[in-house]
């Protein structure tokens, strides 16, 4: 066995590969002894693994390349071998706006005109980070019905768990978030999904399993190993014999602890490995870097080819045995 590893994750369906991966021996059977870490929000796992306290996580794809970037944090260089999962995310809105029971964002954009001549204060929404696929996803949705996402509403940032709460509260009119946290709201009674990611963006790179490069480059034989191991769990989640004892494993409360019914309700629409979804393509981080531009992240002198590079193709191919 190796020393240990520390694994950090968000607790969200998509963490599915790496809680396969533990659970099932995945790890084990590579020598690996792997713990996981169950964080409280992604900026503390971003910075758990720039120090070190975590030695890997899944984390959210395009806050790896701001990080590399040393966008919003102190630059750390990042390698993303994997993506983890994709379509798992979804627009929500409060029941209270009384959009109907398929909300539409040209009906929210007429309810923002009402609002504007009526002098209301601008509605506000809610993503994981800023530096993610849910505020893309978000603001494209928007976008489509001529909202502009920085003048006609407000969009701040809560913890995934937390998002189903604050809209019960009356804090947020609605968020973008992976799922089971759209199931929890649905299941409440308090929202009611407007968009999926499919329907915004299909396939758009979602999470990734990342740690920083200098780890990378100390480890790589442990790395090849955890990359063998998710891609057994990532692959054994994807099957649909197994969803229902997956979503058990997921229930846990070390996990994400909601019921299994919502959780698995929200996994009838992620992508795990089917369609080489787990292949970190470059073309991905192109677009990410695309809608970071799109919205004002990016300066003008940032290094887009080393943003590019966190990307690794070729690890996952080698975990993979096509290489």
């Amino acid at each position: 066995m190796t020393g240990l590893v520390k694994l950090g994750f968000m607790p969200l369906d998509d963490a599915a590969g790496l809680i396969a991966a533990k659970a099932l021996g995945f790890f084990a059977d590579e020598g690996l002894n792997v713990e996981l870490s169950r964080e409280a929000s992604w900026a503390t796992i971003r910075d758990k693994v720039a120090v070190g306290a975590l030695d890997g996580a899944h984390m959210l794809a395009p806050m790896v390349l701001a990080q590399s970037l040393g966008i919003g944090s102190e630059a750390t260089p990042m390698i993303a071998p994997l993506a983890l999962a994709t379509d798992g995310a979804a627009i929500t809105l409060s029941t209270r706006l009384g959009l109907g029971a398929g909300p539409s964002a040209i009906g929210l954009a007429e309810l923002v005109a009402q609002r504007r001549e009526m002098e209301s204060s601008p509605l506000t929404f809610s993503v994981v980070f800023p530096f993610s696929t849910h505020n893309y996803l978000l603001r494209l949705w928007m976008a489509q019905a001529s909202l502009d996402p920085d003048r006609d509403v407000r969009i701040v940032v809560a913890p995934p768990p937390r998002m189903a709460e604050l809209l019960a509260g009356g804090v947020i009119e609605g968020f973008c978030v992976g799922e089971p946290w759209s199931a929890v709201a649905v299941d409440a009674g308090v929202g009611v999904v407007a968009a999926r990611a499919a329907a915004i963006a299909p396939r758009a790179p979602d999470k990734v399993f990342a740690t920083t490069r200098a780890w990378a480059g100390e480890n790589p034989e442990v790395l090849q190993a955890l990359l063998r191991a998710l891609l057994r769990g990532l692959e054994w989640a994807d099957a649909p014999e197994n969803r229902k004892t997956l979503a058990a494993l997921l229930a846990e409360p070390a996990h994400i602890g909601v019921p299994a019914d919502l959780i698995a309700a929200g996994l009838r629409h992620v992508v795990f490995h089917r369609d080489s979804v787990a292949r970190p393509e470059p073309a991905q981080a192109g677009w990410l870097i695309a809608q970071m531009q799109r919205w004002g992240q990016v300066p003008a002198d940032a290094d887009l080819a080393a943003a590019l590079a966190v990307y690794a193709p070729e690890m996952h191919d080698r975990a993979a045995g096509l290489a």
